[in-house]
């Protein structure tokens, strides 16, 4: 986070889209990688509180990480759905 947003940030704005946009998009993509391996810090401390080994966790939840970039594309590319509340509160320019 603290590498990647004052670098495509600029970029972001340079292309038209809304900081805040931005930001629940470099989130939601953070949160991704945060259950995903081989990287997936809280998908090993899963695994390792319910003492399985995580071979047997990662197959079960492919329909969930499919689910997830598809509600990805759809945050990224129809930015109604997630900055309709940001709109209703009068936080965007």
């Amino acid at each position: 986070m603290l590498i990647f947003t004052p670098i495509f940030l600029p970029i972001a704005m340079e292309m038209g889209i809304d900081p805040i946009h931005f930001g629940i998009i470099l989130t939601f993509n953070l949160c991704i990688g945060n259950i995903t391996p081989p990287v997936g810090s809280a998908l090993f401390v899963g695994a390792s509180v319910a003492d399985i080994r995580i071979e047997k966790v990662v197959p079960m939840l492919i329909p969930f990480f499919i689910a997830l970039l598809i509600m990805l594309v759809i945050v990224t590319f129809t930015p109604f759905f997630s900055m309709f509340l940001p709109e209703l509160f009068g936080l965007t320019q």
